[in-house]
């Protein structure tokens, strides 16, 4: 997929706005995302301790919750997934539904395979990682 293919989202809902209104409405608002699905995942602050929420698109691996630290093919990986690194615990919220997870990174020998779900769920991952030098982390949430 080239730079051609990129589909431009709606960012009507983005943000700290996207994150207010999913959790106000238990996801009836922003769960569903330019077509594609968006749960709120909730760190920790590597530096400040303090919880950290994001919306992010994800796909499903079986029981496993996918998401992909693309920062929009970005040089830096986004500082939630630093969050992650440090402290791999986190909770996530799928519409009404709040889960305790614990998340890790692909390894090189599983993340073709799970690359091909998260951009079967959102293409444009592929010319992100076109953007970019760095591999793309993908990040498996299990449920504790």
């Amino acid at each position: 997929m080239t730079e051609q293919n990129y589909q431009a989202p709606d960012l009507n809902l983005v943000g700290a706005e996207h994150v207010r209104r999913y959790q106000e409405t238990n996801g009836e608002v922003g769960y569903e995302w330019n077509g594609a699905h968006a749960l709120l995942l909730t760190t920790i602050g590597r530096r400040s301790g303090e919880p950290r929420t994001n919306a992010l698109i994800f796909a499903r691996d079986g029981a496993d919750y996918l998401v992909v630290a693309s920062l929009g093919g970005a040089p830096k990986d986004p500082l939630w997934y630093g969050n992650l690194v440090a402290n791999p615990s986190a909770r996530i919220q799928v519409r009404d539904e709040h889960l305790s997870v614990t998340a890790r990174t692909a390894t090189d020998e599983e993340r073709p395979r799970l690359w091909k779900i998260v951009s079967t769920e959102w293409p444009n991952y592929n010319v992100y990682q076109q953007r970019t030098d760095r591999k793309i982390p993908v990040v498996v949430l299990s449920t504790s």
